[in-house]
């Protein structure tokens, strides 16, 4: 599938597939900032690339979860209030408005002049309840994974099983909160690669790797855990806030 992709900065995507425009996690505010919730403090670190205001239309946003501000920050909050907004079921829940909960495999149909898309929200596993996205386009053989904040696990195998993925963007950042204990609640590089050979992916967009103080792995990571893998020529890294044509566009 083909697709635009203009990277924001953390998990903030825009993308452009199926003549709609749709943003992912959005987070807005200028760094650094501090967001103190109970015994828990996330610090950002860099601006994104685009500023809220500068956007497009939108014709709807995909989120992963609510819950935290490197995926839905103020500025974000005050960006989604009123549009088409598909999330997780209890997110919905709390944000009310135009925004849909999905539970993993449920599918929603965004319409448009080309036709429109089909969403379907994937598993994940993260700090609190969280859903990916598959993206197809009618005619399309291919489509467009997002896999929002999650680990790798086994469940995740049957994205592969149910569909033909060409570009996935994934996650990464091996996000570490301690009050959640030692372990990642992102991928590593290392994670990344498995699910990659699982979807088996052509071409993979890192997201979430930079930006804010509680990632443990950057770019480097990513790379040197592919080029080990010899999986190095399927890593596509978008400039910040630069459009990026990702994929291409097989007939079915």
């Amino acid at each position: 599938m083909k697709a635009t992709v203009t990277y924001i900065g953390t998990a903030t995507v825009l993308l452009e597939v199926g003549g709609l425009r749709l943003l992912t996690d959005p987070a807005f505010d200028p760094a650094p900032a501090e967001y103190p919730r109970g015994p828990v403090t996330l610090r950002s670190l860099r601006d994104p690339a685009v500023a809220a205001a500068d956007l497009p239309p939108l014709d709807a946003v995909l989120l992963s979860h609510d819950e935290h501000p490197d995926n839905l920050d103020e500025a974000g909050r005050a960006l989604i209030a009123d549009l088409t907004v598909l999330t997780t079921v209890s997110g919905a829940a709390r944000l009310g408005g135009g925004a849909v909960g999905l539970a993993p495999w449920d599918t929603y149909e965004l319409p448009g002049a080309q036709g429109g898309v089909r969403i379907t929200a994937t598993p994940g596993r993260h700090a609190g309840e969280v859903i990916g996205f598959v993206i197809q386009v009618a005619g399309e053989a291919e489509a467009l994974y997002i896999s929002g904040d999650t680990v790798y696990y086994e469940e995740l195998d049957e994205i592969g099983r149910r569909f033909s993925i060409g570009t996935a963007l994934l996650h990464f950042g091996a996000a570490v909160v301690e009050w959640f204990g030692k372990d990642f609640i992102t991928m590593d590089g290392t994670q990344g690669v498995r699910l990659t050979k699982s979807l088996r992916a052509r071409t993979v967009v890192p997201v979430h790797y930079d930006a804010w103080d509680h990632f443990t792995e950057g770019r480097d990571d990513i790379v040197d855990a592919f080029a080990e893998a010899g999986l190095l020529d399927r890593l596509c890294w978008p400039a910040r806030g630069v459009p990026t044509i990702v994929g291409r566009s097989p007939l079915r």
